[in-house]
């Protein structure tokens, strides 16, 4: 308890200010049975921070929708000779955090643990027991499919997840990533446990994964344990590439009932991979539009001047295939008229003329300002070096960000957007009383 108390003090001295976290050095090498490893020495407090991340999120669930998810639940629920109460027990004596989660195109293991012998490395040999020999008890099985069903039913109540699921649905049809990370509820039905162990057999290998490792550590320290968490794993093979994301070919609305006093609007399309060259372009042309919040042309369009949603917003999403742009807005039932016209006109004039010199300016600020606080924590920063190492980014993506933000002009960002982004041709979803979203068109 002595040093789980340590740990929680600790913790909450991360949101703090790292002297060296606003442009930290990665380290990169490869183990030997072919796992990437990341590594950022920090000193500014005890802690470690590391990931372990496989190309196995719900993109390869097949036609099991929540194989990925329930796998990845089930890996700290059992071991040889170990149940998952005993299992967090060992972790909690150590005054270590272990979590799995999963998205679209990963899994990930995150761990943390003070730096202090005594406490990193017996959590090490727990961690290295849990990632060697997983079982997936049976009970265990049922029990995290039972909790998936409840939360898969629940969002069936909620407007926003069932335009989330629309969505995907109408953007992707036949492509892996119209699989929701959380499944389906037919597809956690079907799931058996022999289909989650081949899934693991398959996904949670050393040469489908990537290490990353921040703290209070040096690099042979880092390199040892890169390679006991790599040797706990079978070499295996990298999962293949996933499909393209084909292009839309016309404009689709999608209605999707619902008795609400709002209705939910998604409207989007495939965009930009996170390795193109145009990908800040764009990331800043959209940050002018609605991705800084309350200060942005579509708050300013539809709160401001027209008072017809609280909150208007629009976003690039990053894939390992290409990404999407989506726009999110809601609205009350009888402003669903006005408030898509306004919301496409937007759209329109924006993709014509791109963002104004003024706007420009200020988004850049923005951007640049407040880039040292998303690097103010260990995790912040493995949060980083997790998308550095998945999407294969130079080494040097933090200490450049901000300049290459700096230089984007106007007619760089107007190119960007309307090269990727193109009004004509998106998925509108719109969730609300059938009455009123029967009426609506995009012609």
């Amino acid at each position: 308890m002595k040093a789980r108390s340590i740990m929680l003090a600790f913790c909450g001295l991360l949101a703090l200010p790292a002297a060296r976290a606003a442009m930290p050095e990665i380290q990169h090498w490869t183990t030997a049975n072919g796992t990437a490893v990341y590594f950022v020495a920090t000193s500014v407090l005890p802690i470690v921070d590391l990931s372990l991340v496989f190309d196995a999120g719900a993109a390869r669930d097949g036609d099991k929708p929540g194989l990925a998810a329930l796998t990845s639940r089930l890996l700290t629920d059992g071991t040889k000779e170990l149940d998952a109460g005993a299992i967090a027990r060992r972790f909690e004596r150590y005054g270590a955090r272990v979590t799995t989660d999963n998205s679209r195109d990963t899994a990930r293991i995150t761990a943390r643990s003070l730096s202090a012998p005594e406490n990193l490395q017996p959590t090490l040999d727990h961690l290295v027991e849990v990632l060697g020999n997983p079982v997936f008890p049976a009970a265990a099985l049922e029990r995290r499919r039972a909790q998936a069903l409840v939360s898969l039913r629940q969002a069936q109540q909620s407007p926003g997840r069932v335009a989330e699921r629309a969505f995907a649905q109408a953007l992707f049809g036949d492509h892996p990533y119209a699989n929701l990370p959380q499944g389906s509820i037919s597809g956690m039905q079907a799931i058996t446990r022999d289909d989650v162990l081949a899934f693991h057999d398959r996904y949670y290998v050393a040469a489908n994964a990537i290490i990353a490792i921040v703290g209070d550590l040096r690099r042979p320290q880092a390199e040892s344990i890169a390679t006991r968490l790599a040797q706990a794993l079978k070499r295996g093979s990298a999962a293949p590439a996933l499909p393209p994301v084909p292009d839309l070919k016309k404009a689709k609305l999608v209605r999707r009932p619902f008795d609400s006093s709002q209705t939910h609007i998604l409207i989007g399309a495939p965009a930009i991979s996170r390795s193109n060259p145009e990908f800040i372009p764009l990331y800043v042309a959209n940050h002018v539009l609605g991705g800084s919040g309350l200060v942005s042309l579509l708050a300013d369009e539809m709160r401001e001047r027209r008072g017809l949603s609280y909150s208007t917003s629009s976003t690039l999403i990053t894939a390992a295939q290409r990404g999407w742009f989506e726009l999110a807005s809601s609205v009350r039932n009888d402003k669903l008229d006005e408030s898509l016209r306004v919301l496409r006109n937007t759209l329109q004039r924006y993709a014509a003329s791109g963002p104004t010199r003024q706007r420009l300016e200020a988004a850049k600020r923005n951007i640049t300002g407040s880039f040292p606080l998303r690097l103010d924590s260990n995790q912040d920063i493995l949060s980083h070096m997790v998308m550095i190492g998945f999407y294969r980014l130079p080494l040097d993506h933090l200490q450049t960000f901000r300049q290459r933000v700096e230089a984007v002009a106007q007619p760089q960002a107007q190119q960007a957007f309307q090269g990727h982004v193109d009004p004509s041709q998106m998925v509108t979803v719109l969730v609300g009383p059938k009455a009123v979203i029967d009426d609506v068109s995009i012609d």
